[in-house]
């Protein structure tokens, strides 16, 4: 499957309803969109996927949303979109790369370990601080933020 991945030239035109599928919060997500930069990715001109990366240290950077369209899961475009991020960040002269995700993403917890992350901490209570609404995965409460980076 062919996709093509595009830095969104202007942040009005980011896909909200994939921004919001990774992140149910739109002030956290506005939040780091202003401050960052969000790429699309496209097959056949229809937007399939996003990612948002923001420089968080002189030397890091960080993955902060990756989504899939939910007919387009399971096709390998979630570990495409990781890696690109990767060599982004290496493009961009970042020496680290950092995500993070919630204790009850078992799918993403799993993806960015074959893309070679590797946990470096937990945020306890980050899903109770940050979010109004409870968030249930695979029948688990998202309470805290499992770190993970990748030296590049």
């Amino acid at each position: 499957m062919k996709v093509k991945i595009s830095l969104l030239e202007d942040i009005k035109d980011a896909p909200w309803d994939l921004l919001l599928l990774a992140d149910p919060s739109k002030e956290l997500v506005e939040e780091y969109l202003s401050r960052g930069q969000c790429f699309v990715t496209s097959i056949q001109n229809e937007i399939v996927g996003v990612f948002v990366l923001i420089r968080t240290r002189p030397e890091t950077m960080e993955l902060v949303n990756v989504a899939v369209r939910e007919d387009f899961q399971g096709k390998g475009i979630g570990k495409q979109l990781v890696l690109s991020a990767i060599g982004m960040v290496k493009e961009q002269g970042a020496k680290t790369i950092e995500i993070g995700t919630g204790n009850s993403s078992m799918h993403q917890l799993a993806l960015y370990q074959k893309c070679g992350f590797r946990i470096t901490g937990v945020d306890r209570d980050f899903f109770i601080r940050h979010y109004e609404e409870e968030i249930y995965e695979n029948g688990i409460q998202c309470i805290d933020m499992i770190r993970l980076s990748i030296d590049v």
